[in-house]
């Protein structure tokens, strides 16, 4: 047998573009609580019209598929993994052949001299629609030329379960077995308050209603948390194939080439989207999944490389409708400091600058006392407001969209300027005067101090918390980080500090000089991470972390000295860089990490003691071609030393993506989420924007002028 090209732990993702996905490994095998063919996002006009609580629902799992034949000979195309390290069956083994692109696709060969199966699978963009089929390539030696009876059927038991979906289920009373048919659809409402599933298929139903217990998910076990679940499956679908298509119409007992299924959620699916009515159209699956092959056909003639056509996963309607960005997947949702760094490789380096200027002008709406929150909980709770970074990308996010427009000569949209450019003045006035968590203007140096010494909110990136009710910061970075002065500098240059007449040219002058003054050190050749510890006079943080970067590169304006530069990259290079990102913290220091694992105390308080973060490489290589002065020759030398043994990477965690994070040490095995937004938006910014070496305007050009 043929090894298969990707590991079958490897996972692949199909976004429905409305916060709901599926998500799986190679193998088939669900490893993740998250891994599901039908996982939807609830928003809230659904909510109110359906009475569902607004939210994330795993509703379909998996499936247990197998082949029989008229003498019971049983080929079984999936994998389970149970409690006590038992698989079974064992799917895995006949699969010859995967690939993703443009959707997951496997080849099954049961067995030598068995029949041949082509399973695929995909996600129609905005209709919250999963299709899948099996087609019998071959019927192997079970068939005695054209005209023997059919010698397979395909078998195909769902997997429900009816949950949020970081939950897990077991088996219980409450769980409703019984479909309902309607329109040649059936319908199971599994939980009171959870969405219906809707099924449509060209199969036979046979209720059967079964609990599966105890499945076993990996990922989840080695992250210290849950990892058993019960499934219940309320019965049998069924298929005649063969391998020669019949005459025949495909709902009656003849045989068929191809078996389909379509499922759906309440609330969820959107028949509007379609091309046609699922409920008038016997051939809904063939007509819908040939509208999604253009749909991608003509993503892939725009975006001409995966991960630029990966990129589009990332963006997805939130549960108000509004434009943005996921974080990652399977856990995060949208993040104010993610979508900002992400937006700059994933739209305005691919050049979806329609969707750029929705995104910034839905964020912009939010903003309150000068903060723009950070995170929008589960539905129906409040934003929350405790980032000190999030703001500040924001301006510089919407500073390179507007001079990406301007570069490429596109219009600006009537109102996009004014709106962006009073949201950034309401950020800097509301910071400057002093806003939550003791963010605030230093009037003294032109630096901005955040934090509240002994608070449960870390208000940087470093943002882990570990402990008890209520948590507290691995890393409170109380004072004034050196990532905060970068952004917040480079958000007074944004908005025109350097001309003199702004009202902001003192403050950003002022702000300069302390900064080179207060946080190079000429002895070591690097820059402290935190100045005013606990908003302590002259009491410095001298680890040496990967957000002094910033001061160089990442950010439109370098805040350093030439020569100061040249050294802090070199010892940036020195002491954090590796093939998958940069180290959160130089090996030897106190609290160094080499290993992210174990449960989510010992995780958390790795994540930025050492853990290496592929986002981060982006800032990286900016900061080292500027040194050297961004010529052609050092961006060639960047691109193969840093960017391309990145993208080798693509396919080791998410198929052509990128993870969130890295072991510090080798073998850096990735860890956090498979799917990460701004892991990719950055990789995509180095490819398109910071490494390009063509004649046209960059997308992100020098700061605008007031």
């Amino acid at each position: 047998m043929t090894p298969l090209r990707y590991d079958p732990h490897a996972e692949w993702l199909e976004a429905d573009g409305l916060g709901g996905f599926t998500s799986g490994t190679v193998s088939l095998e669900r490893t993740r609580r998250y891994h599901a063919l039908l996982l939807a996002a609830i928003g809230e006009r659904a909510s109110r019209e359906s009475g569902v609580p607004a939210g994330r629902y795993v509703l379909i799992n998996g499936l247990e598929v197998w082949l029989e034949n008229a003498v019971g000979d049983r080929r079984y195309l999936s994998t389970q993994f149970y409690e006590g390290e038992v698989v079974q069956p064992r799917g895995v083994d006949a699969i010859t052949d995967f690939a993703y692109e443009p959707w997951p696709r496997w080849v099954f060969r049961c067995g030598e001299g068995g029949p041949v199966v082509a399973h695929e699978l995909c996600v129609v963009r905005d209709a919250a629609l999963t299709l899948l089929s099996w087609r019998l390539l071959d019927n192997g030696d079970a068939g005695d030329g054209d005209n023997a009876a059919p010698p397979w059927r395909l078998h195909v038991r769902p997997l429900f379960s009816g949950r949020d979906y970081h939950s897990l289920q077991r088996q219980n009373p409450a769980f409703e077995f019984n479909p309902h048919l309607t329109r040649g659809r059936l319908t199971w409402k599994t939980y009171a308050r959870v969405p219906a599933i809707h099924v449509w298929t060209d199969g036979g139903y046979r209720h059967d209603p079964l609990w599966y217990r105890n499945f076993l998910y990996r990922r989840e076990r080695e992250r210290g948390l849950d990892f058993l679940e019960d499934l219940a499956s309320p019965g049998i679908l069924t298929w005649p194939l063969s391998a020669k298509a019949s005459s025949n119409s495909a709902l009656d007992s003849s045989p068929q080439r191809r078996a389909v299924l379509a499922f759906a959620a309440e609330g969820a699916f959107d028949v509007a989207k379609l091309p046609v009515s699922p409920d008038a159209e016997p051939r809904f699956h063939d007509i819908i999944q040939e509208s999604e092959a253009g749909r991608r056909a003509d993503l892939a003639r725009t975006q001409v490389t995966a991960p630029a056509r990966a990129a589009g996963a990332y963006l997805m309607r939130d549960a108000l409708g509004g434009l943005t960005i996921n974080a990652g997947y399977p856990w995060f949702t949208d993040w104010g400091r993610d979508t900002f760094i992400s937006l700059r490789g994933l739209c305005l380096a691919t050049g979806r600058f329609a969707e750029a200027g929705e995104i910034l002008l839905r964020w912009a709406g939010t903003v309150s006392e000068g903060m723009l929150p950070n995170r929008f909980p589960d539905a129906g709770q409040p934003p929350e407001y405790n980032s000190v970074d999030a703001s500040l990308w924001f301006i510089i996010a919407a500073c390179e969209y507007l001079n990406a427009l301007r570069a490429r000569g596109i219009t600006v949209p009537a109102g996009q300027h004014d709106t962006l450019r009073a949201t950034s003045e309401a950020i800097l006035k509301g910071y400057a005067a002093g806003t939550r968590f003791g963010i605030r203007l230093d009037k003294n140096d032109g630096l901005l101090a955040c934090g509240l010494p002994g608070s449960e909110w870390a208000l940087t990136w470093m943002d882990a918390r570990v402990g008890g009710n209520p948590p507290q910061p691995v890393t409170p970075r109380v004072g004034k980080p050196v990532e905060i002065q970068a952004l917040w500098l480079n958000a007074l240059h944004a908005i025109g500090a350097p001309v003199p007449a702004s009202p902001w040219h003192d403050l950003f002058e002022t702000g300069i000089l302390s900064f080179q003054r207060r946080f190079y050190s000429d002895e070591t050749g690097a820059l402290a991470d935190i100045v005013d510890c606990d908003h302590l006079a002259g009491h410095d943080d001298l680890s040496f972390r990967a957000n002094q970067i910033f001061a160089v590169g990442g950010l439109p304006y370098s805040l350093l000295a030439p020569h100061e530069a040249v050294r802090v990259v070199a010892a940036v290079e020195e002491k954090l860089l590796t093939p998958f990102g940069l180290r959160t913290l130089a090996p030897g220091s106190a609290g160094y990490c080499p290993r992210y694992e174990g449960n989510s105390t010992e995780r958390d308080g790795a994540y930025h003691q050492g853990t290496v973060w592929p986002w981060l490489l982006g800032p990286f290589v900016e900061a080292w071609v500027r040194v050297r002065g961004e010529t052609d020759a050092a961006k060639a030398e960047a691109r193969a030393r840093f960017l391309q043994p990145l993208w080798e990477r693509l396919h080791e965690a998410g198929l052509g993506h990128l993870p969130e994070i890295a072991d510090a040490e080798l073998p850096q095995l990735p860890r956090g989420c498979p799917f990460q937004a701004w892991s990719l938006g950055e990789a995509l910014r180095l490819d398109r924007i910071v490494l390009r070496v063509d004649d046209s305007p960059p997308a992100s050009a020098a700061p605008p002028k007031t």
